[in-house]
């Protein structure tokens, strides 16, 4: 009888993956944020989570600015690199509408070649090119799954040119400047404005009224400045150009919108968020910066990750799951998100000491995920 009675929970628990666990109330959320700023120092931190691909908590905690004024869900933060994400998305959308090829060179969209355009403040160093054919094959798949063979920035470069350092497609390396040659093919290319097609695509359709790649005057009503990793506050930047390797403002309530779009394939066709969620390019390095490294021997390597187009795929104990990040000296922000369940946790933080709370965060919202951590944050001490 009991057996009988109780029967109809064996196929639930089988289907349960490994680590799965409910997903917290607000309550405890909030206790696991407290205990985050209060390991870390952080000054400010947003959460929210989506479950079922809908959002259900948004929640933010701490201060916007050095006189104490309290974040909340809707203080504009800065997105940092979850502009790549939301820039995928809508190259996404621009494929399914026809207007772009993954695999079509970006040659073959501009009017001429590259290196012709020359050096141009608002995309690249093209003109640097000049002489390397290899830029001939770069594609949009290459340029969203990072293995154009740039340096991140060619400001970093000892020289300050930009260079193809390994044949485009051939291995992962962080690289803006690759998604701000994207950029420049649609605009240059294509003849649309990049900005004005996010906002169409994404900020629009998603109900993100409060997102946008360029600065807006009533941005600064309630606006998050910053704090860098020995405490120093610094001012929110005011950017004046659309840039979608790094330049939206946005709130951690749009971004939640975002997030719950992005895992369950809201607004895509089933052929575009198969590209958003299939492993490309496996990746070999220790970590992710700095840049353009060698291969890690096996043992120092993160199993399993690799590039998709727009975001870094991997599968852990409850399956397959996808990771994307956002950081600059004052902004630790990231997205990790379970397939199963379509399940995510979105973390914005206007202090970047919050990073090292990061994994435990995750690990206590959504159970042990896999989160290539060590490969994101190099030797970071976690708490």
């Amino acid at each position: 009888m009991r057996a009988a009675k109780f029967g109809w929970l064996l196929p639930l628990l089988m289907a349960a993956p490994a680590g799965a666990k409910p997903m917290p109330g607000d309550a405890a959320i909030a206790q696991t944020a407290r205990q985050a700023m209060t390991a870390t120092g952080a000054r400010g931190l947003a959460i929210a989570t989506i479950d079922k691909g809908k959002v259900v908590s948004v929640q933010a905690f701490g201060e916007r600015n050095a006189k104490g004024d309290p974040l909340t869900p809707q203080t504009i933060m800065y997105g940092a690199s979850l502009t790549k994400a939301v820039f995928a998305y809508s190259v996404l959308r621009l494929v399914d509408e026809g207007k772009i090829d993954l695999d079509r060179p970006i040659a073959a969209m501009l009017a001429k070649p590259l290196p012709d355009y020359g050096n141009l403040d608002a995309y690249g160093n093209w003109g640097d090119l000049a002489g390397d054919e290899r830029w001939r094959t770069i594609t949009p798949r290459m340029i969203l799954g990072h293995s154009t063979g740039f340096a991140n920035f060619s400001f970093l470069e000892p020289d300050g040119k930009l260079r193809i350092h390994f044949d485009p497609g051939s291995r992962y390396g962080y690289s803006g400047e690759g998604i701000m040659l994207l950029q420049f093919g649609i605009e240059k290319g294509l003849g649309l404005d990049a900005g004005r097609e996010i906002q169409r695509l994404v900020f629009d359709p998603l109900k993100m009224p409060n997102s946008s790649l360029v600065w807006r005057p009533d941005f600064a009503a309630n606006l998050a400045d910053g704090w860098e990793l020995d405490g120093k506050a610094v001012p929110h930047d005011e950017r004046g150009r659309v840039r979608a390797a790094g330049s939206m403002d946005t709130t951690i309530t749009d971004l939640a919108n975002f997030a719950a779009a992005l895992v369950s394939g809201e607004g895509l066709s089933k052929a575009a968020r198969a590209e958003l969620l299939r492993p490309g390019l496996a990746i070999r390095s220790r970590s992710q910066f700095p840049t353009l490294q060698d291969d890690a021997p096996a043992a120092e390597r993160s199993a399993g990750i690799a590039s998709s187009v727009g975001l870094i795929t991997f599968t852990g104990p409850q399956g397959a799951a996808f990771f994307r990040g956002g950081h600059n000296d004052s902004t630790g922000n990231t997205l990790v998100c379970l397939e199963k369940g379509e399940r995510c946790v979105l973390i914005m933080s206007n202090d970047v000491r919050a990073e090292a709370a990061f994994p435990m965060i995750v690990r206590e919202i959504l159970g042990e995920t896999g989160a290539p951590w060590r490969w994101i944050f190099g030797d970071m001490k976690f708490v």
